[in-house]
């Protein structure tokens, strides 16, 4: 379920120049901000928290996860070179699990290592937020690069709608309106930063067994649904 070539291409799409100059943006701006926090306020644990579950967690993370996911496969289908790589001998499924691979692992590194660095700068891994928001980090990534995935194979307008799931949903509505919390990504990832941590600096609004099977059952159905949209994209000649 993975080939080498279909990965290769994929990084190459997205860590060109200019997605690979926007990776780095958001990754960076926490990074500086954590600076100058600890810089001005000492370690404060709940200050850390509430800097990686606001900006790193609720922002940073699914704004990579959409221009991971989306940009594994949705610029290929809106200019048509998919076909190209359709018409190779190489099954559908395959493709879409590379490149979820692929979004998976570019939205890990651009997401969870920032998240880790800037948990040590701000407090030093106190009450071990940093390792629980960075394992947010990591498990959130794989959830929000298989949805957006998905959305790059239904819409031409894949970012966009990503970005509005991004910032309204889960930056606005996932932090303010209780019941919309329960279908968050966000909230999922942050029971088990909620596990981990200590002394109740992190809390969420969803119980760790059903969080973890809403992440496997969204990440599973997302990724299916995605292989199956894949396979109905017809190539000139076929019937």
């Amino acid at each position: 379920m993975y080939n080498p070539t279909v990965a290769r291409l994929t990084y190459r799409a997205l860590l060109g120049r200019r997605r690979a100059a926007i990776l780095f943006v958001l990754p960076a701006l926490l990074i500086v901000i954590s600076v100058a926090v600890r810089s001005f306020s000492g370690a404060d644990d709940q200050v850390t928290a509430d800097l990686l579950g606001s900006f790193a967690l609720a922002t940073m993370v699914p704004l990579i996860g959409v221009i991971a996911g989306a940009g594994a496969i949705g610029p290929e289908i809106d200019d048509g070179s998919i076909v190209y790589l359709l018409a190779k001998p190489v099954k559908r499924s395959t493709i879409i699990c590379t490149k979820l691979i692929v979004a998976i692992a570019v939205t890990m590194a651009f997401s969870a290592i920032p998240t880790l660095i800037a948990g040590f700068i701000l407090n030093g891994n106190g009450q071990q937020i940093a390792i629980a928001y960075t394992v947010a980090a990591l498990v959130a990534s794989i959830a929000y690069a298989a949805v957006f995935l998905l959305l790059g194979t239904v819409t031409r307008h894949a970012v966009v709608f990503g970005l509005v799931y991004a910032l309204v949903w889960e930056s606005l509505f996932g932090s303010l309106v209780p019941g919309a919390r329960t279908l968050s990504v966000q909230q999922w990832s942050l029971a088990l930063a909620q596990r981990i941590g200590e002394n109740g600096v992190i809390s969420s609004d969803v119980g760790l067994p059903l969080a973890v099977i809403l992440l496997v059952g969204v990440t599973a159905a997302a990724t299916w649904y995605a292989g199956q949209k894949l396979r109905t994209l017809k190539l000139a000649g076929e019937e």
